[in-house]
């Protein structure tokens, strides 16, 4: 059994005072998580063909960060480090797959001593939920998230089955909840928004881990893109891979557009019950842009002016989109250069609900920037990556710019190092690792105080 203490410290200045107290003004807190958006798919990043007003309405109305980052550049460690405030050096799950045994319903399971997001708000009295994809563990594990501090769960709780919108089931907690010929993302949006409905009376935590645009490319309706764009068709022959598109620009730009309706939804479903300003709205993407189902992410820019896609760990594969918006307290619209990531997501959590932020995360609260208090706001002095397919990859990132990235680190006799520095070359051109040894040997050394073992994900293997 989990334990979890915490105990009231003092936020935005408040004196301590009886929980109880405290808990019936607590924010509530929607995290909408698109898979496999690009940073430059929305239009307050710089998109110009795909619509998403209502997401710039959000980055308007909040905070809208410049220098966020995903958890990893794949699913399943991006959302175990939003999840449990540590970043993939440190974290349970490092990677989609692993030396564990896996099959449709049973990705790597969250260990039972984790301890998530979910956790700490219920026990703050929060009712918590998740709806869309999980992939943390499958029904009756350890990692269900029915066992990771989640009330509610309906969705994929693998993310095999999560690649198809049109499964002959869905899971609702940890029972098969059969969908009849319905579009997958269609039922989860409805089941997030009845959650709620439900709620409206005491703080809740509501986490949309939604799917689109992750391929397959497969919407019911292209709306304003039908037959817009220039299409390469994507055919599958098979019963494998993903499913044919004729219009996959189209579809794709379709699928970010419906999540852009959706975050109107929900904004208009908090408005209707009076519970908007002190809503906490959240919204960002699991990793960089894909390029799988006939995908065109350079047609849309997705990457913005970045380099890279998802699986690379250049900074197309693992910035973010990252907005907040909390009417209570964000009054004031601004764009943050702060320099943030998922796993600061759990302990600025702490921070706004008054628990204790468990010690071994490597996350920072970024409250003080929501606040605008830059004097109180503490910074990393690294961002570390590690990733495991195409042969290895890690990067590190220091406060002054500088980034190194390993390459081939599971083929010592193939492993090479780029080195970049971010403030004069964010679009990582220009390779200077002969220019400036000493600083790549002090990232390497860094690199190498980041990790530690972990029996599931190594290198060697």
């Amino acid at each position: 059994m989990k334990l979890i203490t915490s105990t009231f410290t003092a936020a935005f200045g408040l004196m301590s005072l009886p929980l109880v107290a405290v808990e019936k003004n607590q924010p509530n807190i929607i995290f909408f998580l698109a898979d496999d958006m690009g940073i430059g798919d929305a239009g307050c990043y710089g998109q110009k063909i795909i619509k998403t007003p209502n997401i710039d309405a959000l980055a308007s109305s909040g905070v809208q960060f410049m220098q966020h980052y995903s958890g990893s550049t794949v699913s399943a460690p991006s959302r175990c480090a939003l999840m449990t405030g540590k970043h993939t050096g440190q974290a349970a799950i490092r990677g989609n797959g692993s030396s564990a045994v896996r099959n449709e319903d049973a990705d790597l399971s969250l260990p039972p001593e984790e301890i998530t997001v979910a956790e700490i708000l219920k026990e703050k009295g929060y009712a918590t939920a998740c709806v869309g994809k999980w992939g943390l563990g499958g029904p009756q594990s350890n990692g269900s998230p029915v066992n990771q501090g989640f009330d509610y769960f309906f969705g994929y709780l693998s993310q095999g089955a999560a690649h198809r919108y049109y499964p002959e089931f869905l899971y609702e907690n940890e029972s098969k909840y059969p969908l009849n010929g319905q579009y997958s993302h269609t039922v989860i949006m409805q089941k997030g928004l009845e959650f709620i409905e439900k709620n409206v009376t005491k703080p809740f935590f509501a986490y949309f881990a939604v799917t689109p645009p992750h391929a397959d490319l497969d919407i019911p309706d292209l709306g304003i893109y039908n037959n817009r764009f220039p299409e390469t068709p994507h055919i599958n022959n098979t019963t494998k891979g993903y499913k044919t598109q004729l219009q996959p620009k189209a579809a794709y730009a379709a699928m970010v557009s419906e999540l852009d309706r959706n975050v109107g939804q929900i904004i208009e479903l908090l408005k209707k019950k009076g519970i908007y300003e002190n809503t906490i709205i959240i919204f960002s993407s699991d990793n960089g842009v894909h390029k799988v189902g006939g995908n065109d992410p350079d047609f849309f820019d997705s990457n913005g002016p970045f380099r890279g896609y998802k699986r690379d760990l250049y900074e197309g594969g693992i910035r973010a989109p990252f907005i907040v918006s909390w009417k209570n307290k964000i009054r004031t619209p601004f764009v943050s250069y702060h320099v943030s990531a998922f796993w600061d997501f759990l302990p600025t959590v702490c921070d706004i609900v008054g628990a204790d932020t468990p010690k071994s995360v490597n996350g920072i609260s970024f409250l003080p920037e929501l606040l605008h208090d830059n004097r109180s706001q503490s910074k990393h002095d690294y961002i570390y990556f590690e990733f495991y397919e195409q042969g290895g990859k890690q990067s590190i990132l220091s406060a002054d710019g500088w980034k190194l990235i390993r390459l081939q680190v599971s083929n010592p006799k193939k492993t090479y190092e780029e080195l970049y520095n971010l403030k004069f070359d964010p679009g990582e051109l220009a390779n200077v690792i002969t220019q400036y040894p000493d600083i790549a040997e002090k990232l390497r050394a860094e690199m190498a105080a980041q990790r530690t073992d972990n029996e599931n994900f190594s290198f060697s293997k």
